[in-house]
C-alpha cells in the first residue's frame, strides 16, 4: 500500500487538549506518525503527497443514527419537507402519479404543526394518488398518510391500534410502512443504498449507524446494505428477544452488529405517540405509546447480556426513560451490574432524561446516541415541542451536557431522514443549543461525533477517531475550520478516508 503524506494541515485530534500537528503519515490503513509539517516534508521521498495549504483535518465522521434506504428513495421520491400545506401535499402526489401512472408513491416530510388546515383524509389522497400506492411518512416517521391501494398490500393495518382516516400511526403505520417497503423492487432500493453511501462520504462520514427492524425496514434490506462498499455500516435490529439462545440465533440470522437501535420502547413527540407520565399539552388525555414495558426491557437486556450481545432501545418520552431504566435494573439484578457494563448497550434519542437516570446509565456503561438538530428544528420555547409538551415541560429536553457530566458516553447522529446528515451541522446544534446550558462545546461535539460514535458502535481498537500514530486513518479533509471556529457554515469536504481508503477524493496530488 502506498504510504501517504498530509502537509500543511491543521490536524484536529479530539483527545489533544491542543492542536500540534500539521502533518500525518499514512500506511496500511494506519496513522504512523503525526507532527509539524517541516519535518514531514522530510519524510516526502517515496510517499503519495498531499500539500493542504492550511485545509483542516480531523477524524472522519461516524453517524451512529441512519436509515439508509429510505433516505436513498427520496432522491427520486416526494421530498415533503417545508410542504406548506396539505393541498400543496396533494398537488404534488397528483403530479406524480400523472407522472408515473400506478407506480408506488414515496414521499416524506411533511409537518402538521406548520398547516393551518387539517391533514388530509384517505379519499383526498385516493383521489390524488389515481389507483396508486402511497406512502408519505410524516417528518419523524411515527406516523404516514397512505393510500386505499397500499392499504390493500396490508390487510392487518385496520387491525391494529393507530389505525384512522388520516396519518396512520403505531401498529398500523408498521404494517402500512413494511407493505410499502415491500412494493421497492430491488433495483430501486439497490440504487437507494447506493446513493444515500456517496452521498455521506461527500460529506466526511465513514461510519454510519443503520438502525433496521421489523418496524422500521427488513432483514433483506439489511443484508443487501451490509454487504455495500463506501462507508461501513454498522448494523442493529430493532427486535426484542427473552433469551441469550434467541439473541444469538437473530444476531446470525440478521447479519447485525446487534439488538438495538429501534427497538421501540415509545415513538415520537411529534407523532403524539412518545410515551408521557402526562398528557400532551395540545391533545388532554393522550400520554403517548407504550410498546415495551420495563420488565420487556429487563428481559432484552438480560438476554443480550448474557449472550453478550449489544442491546438498545429507542427512548423518548419520559415516561419511556422510566422504563428504559428500570429495565436496566431488573437486567442488572438479574446478571449483574459488571456484566451490563461489559455488554456495552445504547439508548437512542433520549430526550426527556433526568439527572438520575443519567447517572444510572453512566453507572452501568449505557451509551446515549443523541440528535442535536432535534433540538435546532423543533426546540426553543415556541418550537413543536414547546407546542406539543408546553415550553416549561419542553425547555430540558435533549440534555447533552447534563448527560455529559453525568459520565455518559455521547455519540451524535443524525437519524435521517428524519433530519439530513450534516455532521457539521450537528456540532454547530449540539454548540448552540436552544436551552442555555443544555449544549456542548464545538470540541466535545466533535468528539462525540467521531471518537464517541465509534466507541458505541462497539469499534475494537482505542485509538478510533483519533489522530495519533497507532489510529485507524480514519479522517476527512476540510476547507476550513467551521463550527470548529464558531462559525455555523459547514465546511467543505475535499476527501473522506477509512482505514487508509478513500471514499470520497478531490485532492490534488504534487509530482
Amino acid at each position: 500500500m502506498t504510504r501517504t503524506l498530509l502537509l500543511g494541515a491543521r490536524v484536529v485530534d479530539p483527545g489533544a487538549p491542543a492542536e500540534g500537528s500539521s502533518a500525518l503519515e499514512v500506511e496500511y490503513g494506519r496513522i504512523t506518525w503525526a507532527g509539524p509539517a517541516d519535518l514531514g516534508r522530510e519524510r516526502a521521498p517515496g510517499a503519495d503527497v498531499h500539500d493542504l495549504d492550511g485545509a483542516v483535518v480531523t477524524p472522519a465522521f461516524v453517524d451512529a443514527h441512519v436509515h439508509a434506504t429510505a433516505t436513498g428513495l427520496l432522491a427520486d421520491g416526494l421530498d415533503l419537507t417545508g410542504c406548506p400545506s396539505p393541498a400543496a401535499l396533494l398537488d404534488a402526489v397528483a403530479a406524480r402519479a400523472a407522472a408515473r401512472p400506478g407506480a408506488l408513491i414515496w414521499g416524506h416530510g411533511w409537518q402538521d404543526q406548520i398547516w393551518t388546515e387539517a391533514t388530509p383524509p384517505r379519499s383526498a389522497i385516493d383521489r390524488a394518488a389515481a389507483g396508486a400506492s402511497v406512502y408519505l411518512s410524516r417528518i419523524d416517521v411515527h406516523s404516514a398518510l397512505v393510500s386505499s391501494a397500499l392499504l390493500d398490500r396490508a390487510p392487518g393495518a385496520a387491525d391494529e391500534p393507530g389505525w384512522s382516516d388520516g396519518p396512520l400511526s403505531a401498529g398500523a403505520h408498521h404494517h402500512a410502512r413494511r407493505a410499502a417497503l415491500a412494493a421497492v423492487d430491488g433495483r430501486t432500493r439497490a440504487a437507494a443504498q447506493e446513493a444515500f453511501l456517496a452521498a455521506a462520504a461527500a460529506l466526511g462520514v465513514a461510519v454510519v449507524h443503520e438502525c433496521a427492524g421489523p418496524d422500521i425496514s427488513s432483514a433483506t434490506d439489511l443484508a443487501e446494505l451490509l454487504a455495500r462498499p463506501g462507508p461501513q455500516v454498522v448494523g442493529y435490529w430493532g427486535e426484542a428477544v427473552t433469551t441469550a439462545a434467541q439473541a444469538r440465533e437473530l444476531l446470525a440470522a440478521t447479519g447485525a452488529h446487534g439488538l438495538a437501535g429501534d427497538l421501540f420502547v415509545d415513538g415520537s413527540i411529534g407523532s403524539r405517540t412518545a410515551a408521557l407520565r402526562a398528557p400532551y399539552a395540545d391533545a388532554p388525555g393522550c400520554t403517548g405509546n407504550r410498546y415495551l414495558d420495563a420488565e420487556a426491557v429487563g428481559a432484552h437486556v438480560t438476554a443480550c447480556t448474557e449472550a453478550g450481545v449489544q442491546a438498545g432501545f429507542h427512548v423518548i418520552g419520559d415516561a419511556a426513560a422510566d422504563a428504559l431504566v428500570d429495565g436496566l435494573r431488573i437486567a442488572a439484578a438479574a446478571t449483574s451490574p459488571d456484566a451490563v457494563r461489559a455488554a456495552r448497550h445504547r439508548v437512542e434519542h433520549l430526550e426527556m432524561a433526568e439527572p438520575a437516570q443519567a447517572a444510572l446509565l453512566a453507572e452501568l456503561g449505557v451509551a446515549a446516541s443523541v440528535q442535536p438538530l432535534f433540538d435546532a428544528h423543533w426546540g426553543g420555547p415556541h418550537g413543536m415541542y414547546a407546542e406539543r409538551l408546553g415550553a416549561t415541560r419542553a425547555a430540558p429536553m435533549n440534555p447533552f451536557a447534563a448527560l455529559r457530566d453525568a459520565g455518559v458516553l455521547l455519540a451524535l447522529g443524525s437519524d435521517t431522514p428524519v433530519t439530513p446528515v450534516a455532521p457539521w451541522d450537528a456540532v454547530h446544534a449540539a454548540a448552540a443549543h436552544r436551552t442555555p446550558g443544555s449544549g456542548l462545546t464545538p470540541a466535545e461535539a466533535l468528539a462525540a461525533h467521531t471518537v464517541g460514535g465509534h466507541r458505541a458502535g462497539g469499534e475494537g481498537s482505542p485509538l478510533a477517531g483519533r489522530l495519533v500514530a497507532g489510529a485507524p486513518a480514519t479522517y476527512a479533509v476540510w476547507d476550513g475550520p467551521g463550527p470548529l471556529d464558531g462559525d455555523p457554515r459547514p465546511p467543505r469536504c475535499l476527501q473522506t478516508v477509512f482505514r487508509g481508503t478513500a471514499l470520497h477524493d478531490t485532492l490534488p496530488r504534487l509530482a
